[in-house]
């Protein structure tokens, strides 16, 4: 059976913001504080779109993973190179959705809705200049 993330990269990453939907319910929002009150979904929910990013983003660049992930400054070069909106996206969702969601667990909820701006808007920009014949790994 055939995995698929190899399938379709640009669908199994949609399916992880998806998740992550899910997941972020949980952290009970509070809207007279306007924040959510369970940081540990909040960290879940961060990491599983910046996730998600990264698949639609290997897809692209078709980045090896050979020993743990790359650095995101090699994400950075190959969008450098390619396309300067897709940069400006990896690097505010990288702050957001990486280190503020997923490893600082920040509740307000203007920051999370604004990380699940930011993966939709990388996994787009991915969809769109996403072209499998061209990847090179």
């Amino acid at each position: 059976m055939e995995n698929k993330e190899l399938k379709n990269p640009i669908e199994e990453a949609r399916r992880y913001v998806s998740k992550a939907a899910t997941v972020i319910m949980r952290a009970n929002y509070d809207p007279e504080m306007r924040r959510y009150t369970d940081g540990k979904y909040v960290k879940m929910a961060g990491n599983t779109l910046w996730n998600g990013c990264l698949i639609a983003l290997d897809a692209l660049f078709g980045i090896n993973k050979r020993k743990g992930r790359p650095d995101i400054d090699k994400y950075k070069k190959a969008a450098s190179e390619r396309d300067k909106k897709l940069l400006a996206f990896i690097v505010d969702g990288y702050n957001t959705m990486h280190l503020a969601m997923g490893y600082d667990g920040i509740k307000q909820k203007k920051i999370c809705d604004t990380g699940f701006e930011l993966a939709n808007e990388i996994i787009d920009r991915c969809a769109m200049l996403y072209h499998p014949e061209e990847v090179v790994a």
